[in-house]
């Protein structure tokens, strides 16, 4: 990789991490990442697309096209660590590495730009993937661009610095936040009998959830994030209350399965109980399937250039929206090592590490046949 370019993809790389953005507010990222590219590259289209943007590089109409993603949006945490391009606002910052994910591939662009490629290569620049709705925002691209293959990457900890870790099939799990929220009728602290109190069914709801994660065939989680119910008033009994759920599976249809039957409990709870049940939706993602020989084709790259190159046992928990793309074509998702020691991500101490651009930027210009 050029010199040149790996430097001024990790000033970049510090750059967005000091201005971090939440998820959908993406506004000065999105501008860097556009100005960065046209004050850098002489042969590529910029095509803005309002909350996101990517980049084309066009080899021949005969060539295959190939898409690469990063995203980059923040997390709402303040930055707590000592370094030279620390966040610049509080209850934001990078805590995920997208900024890192970000400076890649625009570093991947101007090695292409130079250096040309065999394929005609598209850089799909995201928003919003930790809300899960970038994702969505940018799959009519692939369509319009009739993509072929389409390939992410994630840095992660816990796995060997700079190595190169893939899986074939599913290797990130669907999950999605659900809100049940009951409502009864008020009474005096006195007086519950006269109103109706939905704590019993919330209780009886939570206390339904192991039997109905049980004998499911791959990972089946339901997780209790909050329990709100009643008012801080001792003169009252309660008659509203919200149970947040976050539902994770490594298959959808076990995910959709465990959705319908807290559905089907919590309307019988709240039928015995006399209530009103609405459910609501917040932060879904898909299954994050890699496709075989996309797969293979990392492998490949990876041996070919003497990385170091690791089989997963099984898939990771967290979810992550490239998932979506890959249902509408052919794509893989892989990972670089942090190293197994280094601070997790979405945790203080983390910070992106800047020798994993050049690793992830050569595997990228392997699958697009960019020249040396």
């Amino acid at each position: 990789m050029n010199q040149k370019n790996l430097e001024l993809a990790i000033q970049l790389r510090h750059e967005l991490h000091a201005h971090p953005e939440l998820s959908n507010e993406e506004t000065w990222t999105k501008q860097h990442l556009m100005e960065f590219l046209q004050t850098h590259t002489s042969n590529l289209e910029i095509i803005d697309k309002g909350t996101w943007f990517y980049a084309k590089y066009h080899a021949t109409e005969n060539q295959p096209n190939i898409a690469f993603r990063a995203d980059f949006d923040a997390l709402p945490m303040d930055e707590v660590i000592d370094i030279p391009w620390a966040s610049q606002f509080p209850k934001r910052a990078h805590k995920c590495g997208h900024d890192g994910h970000s400076a890649t591939l625009a570093a991947f662009a101007l090695e292409v730009d130079q250096k040309g490629a065999d394929k005609n290569v598209f850089f799909l620049f995201q928003p919003a993937e930790e809300t899960g709705d970038g994702a969505l925002q940018c799959l009519p691209m692939l369509k319009e661009e009739k993509i072929d293959e389409i390939y992410g990457y994630h840095n992660m900890s816990g796995m060997p610095f700079q190595s190169v870790n893939v899986l074939d099939g599913v290797v990130q799990c669907a999950s999605t936040g659900m809100i049940i929220k009951m409502e009864g009728t008020p009474a005096h602290a006195s007086q519950p009998e006269t109103g109706k109190n939905p704590s019993f069914a919330i209780a009886k709801i939570i206390d339904a959830i192991p039997k109905l994660t049980e004998n499911s065939h791959g990972l089946l989680l339901c997780t209790i994030i909050q329990v709100n119910i009643g008012e801080r008033a001792f003169g009252m009994s309660a008659y509203k209350g919200e149970l947040l759920l976050t539902i994770r599976a490594l298959y959808e249809k076990e995910l959709d399965e465990l959705r319908d039957n807290l559905i089907k409990v919590s309307n019988e709870e709240a039928e015995k109980y006399g209530l009103k049940v609405e459910f609501h939706y917040s932060d879904s993602f898909p299954e994050t399937k890699s496709d075989k020989s996309c797969v293979d084709n990392v492998r490949a790259v990876a041996k070919e250039k003497g990385m170091e190159l690791h089989e997963m046992e099984k898939p990771l928990r967290p979810s992550e929206d490239f998932g979506h793309y890959t249902k509408e074509t052919k794509g893989a998702f892989f990972y670089i090592g942090n190293g197994e020691d280094y601070h997790h991500i979405h945790t203080s101490q983390y910070d992106f590490r800047d020798e994993n651009i050049e690793i992830a930027c050569e595997i990228f210009k392997g699958l697009s046949g960019t020249k040396e």
